[in-house]
């Protein structure tokens, strides 16, 4: 089987049809690629064709990008030189590209066949890089298609001759948020940026009407002419100059150095701008070696890519029937309940929405219709998505609501109590085989469950706030809590198309039970004495999305102090966060509770908008004379994560270390360019884990003494993640 086709018609234009078997969505290989340069030089060779359209087998969609295995071939093919294989390899990618480009001109641009490429829908990373090598590209009017570069976000960069091509077709600046931040564009919003060329409603007829047109002129490319010049300007253009110094600002400010794709890519992008063409593809292919060869990169591919997609498609599923969801239940009309009805009713999911009161429930509505216009707002909607969503969504106060519902979620307020009242009378109304789900942060599930006459339909699911952004949900096991219900639970967040992780049940789960320490470790450092500045930046410049102090600010100092409230309640004695409890109880007393009530750690104007740290900190806790440095501050935010990651799999909440990297870096943004916390250990080493463990320990406390299984690691050097894994990714 193969994965490239040529058809030829009466006119001489060769259809180069690409359609991976097997797949979905096509994506490049090694044999892909050899058939594709077979096929354009055949075309290219015979007189009787006068011009080639590229397009997709597949109806919706014309590429998702390359299989990894390519990379890894390309690796591999090195032997004891892997840079040199990777970098033979790309450079073997941009001959195939540069021959379409060319399209058989001679130097001087003439001679040539005209290609164009015929989108039927999605182009993403390789699918879009494809089609800048072509002269002319055309993509079906498909709202729903999406278009661009999106590598940046797992830790490479185009590196397929997407960087080069892309900048010196619209220049530095206008190429850097999808270069950069990996944005992706609708066919529409893509034309209107200048990604690509036409929108038509049949994409194939139009390509082939102007290929059988196009004259020499169309097919030489802007940088293959004489006296080209890149919009914006080079470097050492005044304008260009001053593009490339607020690029490199740019990067440094949103990446705080930690993210070695951004830094190459923009090093690519500026060395690139000073030479020819072809020479500017051999300097991205060298960075481009450069990142792939990064453990940063590899981690970023294992968890963000391979391990996130396994989750997805329900690696840790029972082997059960599809248990899709056709009618949910949402008990609970607060801002999360109502966050968890919009999702399901624009996942095409009936859903009942139910309160106390029907204005309550119709509370819920008026989110949803609000979030909707936000997004009609903002093009990522239409009036009619939003009446059809709307149209899914029915509220009120009455159980009986609920009949013929296979998924019921309850989320009301954080209090056992209130949640088993709402259990029982909610499950009087329910099904033999409906599944009850309660959303919570905190609470036991196993506890929860007693309220049920049948726990084994009974199954957490831990939703993070706001619902429609978060991507995480963390899906938890009672004791009693059967296959069926999880199986119920992942089918329906595919659904809503989110990315599960199952954990075991246990006080705080696995999400809050590694946040908290964060959390709480910078409180401990502020009440030190530590500069609040040092600490935040700490966070930051080690790939933190959120200092500690903020991100306590945003979850609210009431509700902290409410959590530490209740483990003290449930630890008695061995409560070991008093000095937090005193931080956080010293801030309540004076009014500042965060975010929502525009005072906490840190100051806000009356829009709430985040202003700078509180002035008063060092009134309440004076700066210590000596303060600990840079590694000393990061080291501590980062273990007391990565040491509670691994008691979580050491004690059987975990059950699968690639959930407690996906989980760690979608749920609350554990430096992503690590991999999540147990691939950061890996990078570290176990016996230099376990050595500053102890070294952290002696001076700061137990909280950083070393788990079992770490330090049984370290001995015997092993790797949470084999090394044979690490090559795969």
């Amino acid at each position: 089987m193969t994965d490239f086709t040529l058809i030829p018609d009466a006119e001489g234009v060769a259809l180069i049809v690409w359609d991976t078997p097997g797949r979905s969505m096509n994506v490049m290989s090694l044999d892909g690629f050899a058939e594709l340069d077979a096929l354009i030089a055949q075309a290219l060779a015979d007189p009787a064709i006068r011009g080639i359209v590229i397009t997709s087998g597949k109806p919706d969609s014309f590429a998702g990008g390359m299989d990894l295995g390519v990379i890894a071939a390309m690796r591999d093919g090195g032997g004891d030189d892997p840079a040199r294989g990777l970098f033979d390899g790309v450079m073997r990618i941009h001959a195939v590209l540069r021959r379409i480009e060319r399209a058989g001109m001679d130097p001087r641009g003439k001679g040539g066949k005209p290609v164009a490429c015929a989108l039927p829908g999605t182009a993403l990373g390789l699918g879009f890089e494809l089609p800048l090598a072509c002269h002319r590209i055309f993509a079906a009017d498909q709202p729903k298609a999406k278009i661009g570069l999106p590598e940046i976000r797992v830790g490479i960069f185009p590196g397929a001759g997407g960087t080069t091509r892309l900048v010196r077709r619209l220049g530095a600046m206008a190429a850097a948020p999808y270069l950069l931040e990996g944005k992706l564009l609708d066919p529409a919003r893509a034309k209107a940026a200048g990604l690509i060329d036409e929108v038509v409603s049949d994409p194939v007829a139009a390509a082939r009407d102007w290929v059988l047109t196009a004259k020499e002129a169309d097919l030489v490319k802007p940088w293959d002419q004489k006296g080209y010049r890149m919009p914006g300007g080079a470097p050492y253009h005044p304008a260009g100059f001053m593009t490339f110094v607020g690029a490199s600002a740019m990067v440094m400010g949103k990446t705080k150095g930690v993210y070695p794709a951004a830094k190459a890519l923009l090093s690519a992008v500026y060395e690139g701008a000073l030479v020819p063409f072809d020479t500017a593809l051999k300097i991205e292919a060298r960075w481009f070696t450069h990142v792939l060869l990064n453990p940063s990169s590899t981690a970023m591919i294992r968890s963000l890519f391979l391990s996130k997609q396994a989750l997805e498609k329900g690696a840790s599923r029972p082997a059960l029937p599809d248990q899709a969801v056709a009618k949910l239940g949402v008990i609970g009309a607060g801002m999360m309940g109502a966050g968890i009805a919009l999702v399901a009713a624009q996942a095409g999911i009936e859903v009942v929405l139910l309160d106390r009161t029907p204005e309550a429930a119709e509370k819920g509505r008026a989110y949803a219709a609000a979030t909707l216009d936000k997004g009609i707002a903002r093009r990522r909607t239409t009036p009619d998505q939003k009446d059809a969503v709307l149209a899914r969504l029915t509220t009120g106060a009455d159980h009986a609501l609920l009949a013929g519902c296979d998924l019921v979620i309850e989320a009301v307020f954080e209090d056992p109590q209130i949640k088993a009242e709402v259990t029982r009378a909610v499950l009087a109304h329910l099904g033999p085989d409906c599944i009850f789900a309660t959303n919570t942060s905190t609470l036991p599930i196993t506890d929860l469950a007693r309220a049920s006459d049948a726990p084994e339909r009974f199954i957490g699911l831990h939703f993070f706030s706001p619902v429609d952004k978060m991507a995480l949900v963390e899906i938890i096991r009672g004791k009693a809590t059967g296959e069926h219900a999880v199986a119920k639970a992942l089918d329906f967040v595919r659904q809503i198309r989110k990315t599960p992780i199952v954990v075991n049940d246990a006080r705080f789960f696995y999400a809050n039970r590694c946040i908290l320490p964060y959390l709480n470790e910078g409180l401990r450092l502020l009440r030190e004495g530590t500069a609040p500045a040092l600490i935040e930046n700490a966070a930051k410049l080690v790939g933190m999305p959120l200092g500690p102090l903020q991100l306590v600010d945003e979850t609210s100092i009431d509700l902290g102090l409410k959590i530490a409230k209740a483990t003290r309640a449930a630890l008695g004695d061995a409560y070991p966060d008093a000095e937090v409890e005193a931080v956080l109880a010293r801030m309540a007393e004076a009014g500042r509770l965060g975010r929502k009530a525009k005072a906490g750690f840190y100051g806000y104007d009356e829009t709430g908008k985040r202003l700078g740290l509180w002035e008063g900190l060092g009134q309440h806790w004076p700066l210590a004379d000596h303060q600990p440095d840079l590694q000393e501050v990061q080291e501590r935010l980062l273990f007391v994560q990565g040491l509670e990651a691994v008691r979580a799999l050491q004690d059987g909440v975990l059950t699968d270390i690639r959930e407690g990297d996906v989980g760690a870096i979608l749920g609350w943004g554990f430096a992503p360019w690590s991999g999540g916390p147990f691939g950061w250990l890996d990078m570290l080493g176990a016996p230099y884990a376990a050595e500053r463990c102890e070294a952290l320990a002696a001076r700061h406390g137990p909280r950083f003494a070393c788990p079992a299984l770490l330090r049984d690691m370290a001995e015997d050097g092993r790797r949470f993640y084999p090394a044979q894994e690490d090559q795969a990714a």
